[in-house]
C-alpha cells in the first residue's frame, strides 16, 4: 500500500465530522466536498461567484500542499 499523506485546514467541521480537507495516496490527491467557510465554518460571502472562488482555492491550496 503507498503511503499517505493528510492535509487539513483545522476548520471544526473537519473535527467534528473526523475527516481531512485532501488525501495523498501515492500519485493521487483525493479532495473532499469544500464549500467557502473559513477557518471558524461560517461561509461570511454572499455572492456565488465569491463562493466558488473561495472554494476552489482552498481546493488549490490542499493540493499544492500535498505536492500537486
Amino acid at each position: 500500500m503507498a503511503d499517505s499523506m493528510r492535509y487539513s485546514t483545522g476548520t471544526p467541521w473537519e473535527v467534528a465530522a473526523g475527516y481531512s480537507r485532501a488525501i495523498r495516496s501515492g500519485d493521487k490527491i483525493y479532495v473532499s466536498g469544500t464549500t467557502a467557510s473559513g477557518v471558524t465554518g461560517a461561509m461570511g460571502l454572499e455572492d456565488a461567484g465569491e463562493q466558488t472562488r473561495a472554494a476552489l482555492e482552498i481546493i488549490r491550496d490542499a493540493i499544492e500542499a500535498l505536492g500537486g
